[in-house]
């Protein structure tokens, strides 16, 4: 039987907040993310507010050089990753470098480097080009960034599956543990597409909500919703066999019990209609993780705020617990924290490995009036206080996938 896979520890930097512990404070308290967009002129766009990470200065974190040389994407990993590695207790100096594998997924990668220099292409100034650009866009770049800073030797890579990218990304860790491949993992993801392109092409694809700029919240599953709000961010974990984690005395948070990715094969952008591929994702990950359907105490929800992922993503929850779906909590964070594509599913690992620890769900806020066809408990507005020990997260994305993870109150 396969050793259990345990997580100690935690890194983020999001729309709320710049570490764990103030993230989890601003989601009890039901906080919003939501600011006018700074990173750009949006004044001939429809769309002006987005879920930005807030105060962010790079110098606070890491050189001026190095800073130059990393995308926004590449710099919040680097950021989420250090917390990580403090949090965890880690020695690095004393690991076998060959051993510790980095998985650090990214949706899309270095759009806003990208942008810059197809600027320069069209004004005929190449030559200002900056010289690190390819490594900067590139969607490996944080995963291999991440492995040169710490010396790490084993497998490094990015996991691109849109939204999905950040459960696919701690997933494969959690099989490469498994597997025996690697003894630690630092895994999760990053993103940072609140650029004119990104913005822009995620309106155009009608994503994106489209209520006056005064008014731009992300509301899942109410019956007034009509789209996303844009976020950005990272989020990263170290797993570790618990064998090891416990011979050296680490503080183990929860255990990752399973995980499972599935296609729909149905659209590019829109989900199955009654989220087939949703569900067989959610058996698949409730069966690696040898839980009953009747043991699962909470689902965070991918729950984006559009019309049809809240509907499919319902419709998937009850093929899966039957009658027992409107007993189980279902919130989704974005309500919060907006969407921050392929760093979502990290982030949200994150909160169910607080919602097992802790014994309390997070709401889900601006839910006001109810859907007739969302009509589970998405426990909104206010945060709950009940037993807790697993906790399931959803993350599917464009393309049609869906990727879905078991977390395990530790003991």
């Amino acid at each position: 039987m396969p050793e259990r896979i345990v997580i100690t520890g935690m890194g983020t930097i999001n729309p709320l907040a710049h570490n764990v512990g103030d993230t989890w404070m601003a989601v009890l308290a039901g906080e919003s993310g939501v600011g006018p967009i700074t990173l750009f002129d949006s004044s001939d766009l429809s769309v002006h507010a987005v879920c930005e990470v807030k105060d962010f200065d790079p110098a606070d974190f890491m050189s001026a050089k190095d800073a130059r040389r990393r995308d926004r994407y590449q710099q919040f990993s680097k950021i989420a990753v250090q917390q990580a590695l403090d949090d965890s207790g880690l020695v690095v100096d004393q690991l076998n470098p060959t051993r510790v594998g980095v998985v650090i997924s990214t949706a899309i990668g270095g759009i806003d480097s990208i942008f810059a220099t197809f600027e320069h292409v069209y004004q005929g100034t190449t030559r200002r080009i900056n010289p690190f650009f390819v490594p900067m866009f590139m969607p490996n770049g944080a995963a291999g960034l991440a492995a040169i800073d710490h010396g790490f030797q084993g497998p490094a890579m990015s996991i691109a599956s849109a939204c999905a990218s950040g459960s696919d990304g701690i997933g494969m860790a959690w099989m490469l543990l498994r597997a025996g491949v690697i003894d630690i993992a630092v895994a999760g993801s990053s993103e940072a597409t609140i650029s004119k392109v990104g913005v822009s092409g995620f309106d155009r694809v009608g994503a994106l909500t489209r209520r006056s700029s005064d008014n731009i919240i992300p509301q899942p599953f109410d019956r007034e919703r009509d789209g996303l709000v844009m976020g950005e961010g990272a989020a990263i974990l170290v797993l570790e066999r618990e064998s090891g984690a416990r011979e050296r005395g680490a503080t183990i948070y929860a255990e990752l019990a399973g995980h499972a990715a599935t296609t729909d094969g149905h659209h590019i952008t829109a989900p199955a209609e009654y989220g087939d591929g949703a569900a067989l994702a959610m058996r698949g990950a409730l069966a690696q993780a040898a839980v009953p359907l009747d043991h699962v105490d909470y689902i965070n929800a991918h729950g984006t705020g559009t019309v049809l992922n809240d509907l499919s993503e319902t419709r998937a929850i009850k093929s899966v617990f039957g009658d027992r779906a409107y007993q189980v909590p279902v919130s989704s964070t974005k309500s919060m924290t907006g969407h921050m594509m392929g760093a979502t599913g990290a982030l949200e690992a994150i909160i169910c490995i607080q919602v097992v620890r802790e014994n309390i769900v997070p709401p889900t806020i601006n839910y006001h009036t109810p859907d007739p066809e969302c009509d589970l408990d998405y426990v909104p507005n206010q945060p709950r206080e009940m037993p807790l020990k697993v906790a399931i997260s959803n993350a599917l994305g464009f393309g049609g996938h869906n990727s879905v993870l078991a977390i395990r109150e530790y003991n």
